[in-house]
This record gives structure tokens, C-alpha cells and sequence, in this order.
């Protein structure tokens, strides 16, 4: 069974994972006020049982999704994580109540399109271990914390600013290899970094919002970013001649994606609140 396989098979698992933590972390997320700050954020998490075994679902998901990204081209590996959104709108009725009825056909599409991008998909490009990596990717971690304090509490937009966290770390980790070097241990150090202020981001947004409204915009951004990125500056390839069944995959996966309607309404949610004229529960956005 060739690496790519064994990728590809990492990438969905992954994929499902995501999904239906997702999920666990929305109802985790509308137990706590809305925590504007990293910090607080922290605090509140480290006592929650339900939140610290999104992190440990998350993290399981992580190395799978690492394993792809390292066998993989970045279009395809972030395509798997497409199908992330379907599994959650399928799952989400936990939370938000049913998918419309075109759930199915969402997943079909993302399911078509992956089946493309992987017969499309050609070698993955090498490991980046020189310094523009990791510096790009700390300035747009300082960004995201301060923009993230400034975002409010507009669910779509936090959904988006953690999709750019997310796509961030999944970069620095085509950025470890080896032999260490002060570049790649800064890589190393970048893919926990990010992936704290993403989860962060995307714990407000879940909090704030539909699932799926939260959702679709972040797996937009986690999805394009990395693989325009890999495609454009980290040699990843297509098989001779297929590069517009790519295009034609890529985009089928994120529209069938896309696709999955969230509910008309947010139900109310219980526990403790924020305090405040706005403490009236999640808004859908």
C-alpha cells in the first residue's frame, strides 16, 4: 500500500474526528461566557472534562492530519478536511437541530471530489526549512491574537480567523524535519502555537453561532490557504496534464462542503452565562 494511500486514509480519519468534535466543542463552548481573552479562555478549559477531551480528540485528529500533510500534497490533504463540515452538520443536530435535507448530497460531492483530487494529485513538495516559513507564520499568530480580541462576537468571522489559525499550523508542519535546525524547531514550535489560538478562536465563534455557521467559513480558510500555498511556493505537484481535474476536485469537495445548510435558529442553550444586556444565548449570524 503506497504512502499516499495511507495519507489519504489518515486525511479522512482525521476528518471525521473533526467533525464530531466539533460538535462536543460548541455544547462545551455555550457552558462558559464568552471567553474574549486567550487566557481566560485557558482557565476556563483546563476544568472542563468535556472541553479537555475535544483537545485530546483533536489532538489524535492532529497527527493523523500531520501524517497527510507530510505524504500528500497540501490541496488534497486540506481537501480531506472538507469533509470535516458534513460530518459535523450530520452530527450537529445534537446541538442545533437537524441538517436541511441536502446534508446527503454535500457529502456525496465532497466524497466525488476527493475521489478526483486523489487520482489527479502528484508528489508531495519537500520539507521548507529555511526562515520565510516560520517567520510569516509568527506574524500572522500575533495577528490573529490581537484581531481575535477586536472580533467581538461575530460567530462567521471567529469561524474564519481560526480557519487562517488552523491553516497556519498545518503549514509549519511541512516546515519540520530533520535534521533540527533553529528554523524547523521554530516550525515545531509554531504548529502548537497556532493551533492553541484557532481552537481558541473557534471555541468563541461555536459559542456565539450556528455550528455550522462557525464551520463552513473555517474550513474555507484551512482548506485554500494551505493548499494555494503549497501548490504556489512548496513544490507540490499534479500528475502531468490532470491539474485542471484539480481544480475541478478542489472545488467540488468545498462546494459539496459549503453545501450543508445549517438550521434557521440556535435553540437555547443552558448553563452559566455571560452577564449583561447581550447574555440572551447564541445568535445565528
Amino acid at each position: 500500500m503506497p504512502l499516499s494511500a495511507w495519507g489519504l486514509a489518515a486525511g479522512v480519519l482525521s476528518a471525521v474526528l473533526f467533525g464530531l468534535a466539533a460538535v462536543a466543542q460548541a455544547r462545551a463552548s455555550r457552558r462558559h461566557p464568552d471567553p474574549a481573552r486567550l487566557v481566560d479562555f485557558v482557565r476556563h478549559g483546563l476544568r472542563d472534562p468535556l472541553l479537555m477531551l475535544v483537545v485530546a480528540a483533536y489532538l489524535v485528529g492532529f497527527v493523523l492530519h500531520a501524517v497527510a500533510i507530510w505524504w500528500l500534497p497540501l490541496y488534497l490533504a486540506q481537501a480531506t478536511v472538507a469533509l470535516s463540515l458534513p460530518v459535523t452538520a450530520l452530527a450537529a443536530h445534537r446541538v442545533d437541530g437537524r441538517a436541511a435535507g441536502g446534508a446527503w448530497l454535500g457529502v456525496a460531492a465532497v466524497t466525488a471530489g476527493l475521489a478526483l483530487l486523489a487520482y489527479a494529485s502528484g508528489a508531495a513538495g519537500q520539507v521548507r526549512t529555511d526562515w520565510w516559513l516560520p517567520g510569516a507564520l509568527a506574524l500572522l499568530l500575533v495577528l490573529l491574537v490581537l484581531t481575535g480580541r477586536s472580533a467581538g462576537r461575530r460567530g462567521p468571522a471567529l469561524g474564519w480567523l481560526a480557519g487562517l489559525g488552523y491553516a497556519g499550523s498545518a503549514l509549519a508542519v511541512r516546515g519540520v524535519g530533520w535534521p533540527p535546525s533553529p528554523a524547523v524547531l521554530a516550525a515545531a514550535a509554531l504548529v502548537p502555537a497556532l493551533g492553541l489560538v484557532a481552537f481558541w478562536l473557534y471555541s468563541r465563534g461555536l459559542g456565539r453561532s450556528l455550528v455550522t455557521s462557525a464551520t463552513a467559513p473555517m474550513i474555507t480558510a484551512q482548506t485554500f490557504v494551505p493548499a494555494l500555498v503549497g501548490l504556489a511556493l512548496l513544490g507540490d505537484q499534479t500528475r502531468p496534464g490532470w491539474w485542471p481535474a484539480v481544480v475541478v476536485g478542489f472545488g467540488l469537495a468545498l462546494a459539496g462542503a459549503l453545501a450543508v445548510r445549517p438550521p434557521a435558529s440556535v435553540p437555547a442553550v443552558s448553563g452559566p452565562r455571560p452577564s449583561g444586556p447581550r447574555a440572551s444565548g447564541p445568535q445565528a449570524s
